[in-house]
């Protein structure tokens, strides 16, 4: 029977240490993944000690998944794994939003009323504009943090 990975913390970045409790993996194994996916490069500092950041901790799940529960060997997963990133790269070209590992929290529309509505008609043009500048930006971030991984 398969134990359940625990929860990601919402922190900047994680310890190896932190990393194998969170995937279920021993710190050697981690190291040795390192060597066999050029996707998987965590930040090292002083001593060599090593800093993942949320990216990596669901690839190293991911990883863990296509090696422990679905029978690949390494070369097999490193390949998966490279057709999994292609895919995801090319959705996010097509603008489509990733929502994996991002809980959704349904709200009834009711219980928010309408933004614009609660502005003064001269008011509602130029927020509108701002709105629109903001989700460029936006979106200008977001790929240019998509071409880093």
């Amino acid at each position: 029977m398969e134990k359940a990975l625990p929860a990601i913390p919402a922190k900047r970045y994680f310890t190896i240490g932190e990393v194998s409790d969170l995937c279920g993996v021993k710190p050697h194994v981690l190291r040795y993944w390192e060597q066999e996916f050029t996707q998987l490069r965590p930040m090292k500092r002083r001593g060599n000690r090593r800093y993942y950041q949320h990216h990596e901790v669901l690839m190293i799940r991911r990883i863990r998944d296509l090696l422990y529960d679905q029978g690949f060997t390494i070369s097999g997963a490193r390949n998966k794994l490279q057709e999994l990133v292609q895919v995801e790269r090319d959705k996010r070209r097509a603008g489509e939003v990733m929502l994996e590992g991002v809980e959704v929290i349904e709200v009834e529309d009711s219980a928010f009323p309408d933004f614009e509505d609660s502005l003064p008609p001269e008011e509602r043009e130029a927020v509108s504009q701002q709105l629109l500048l903001v989700r460029r930006e936006l979106f200008e971030i977001r790929d240019l943090l998509s071409t880093t991984h």
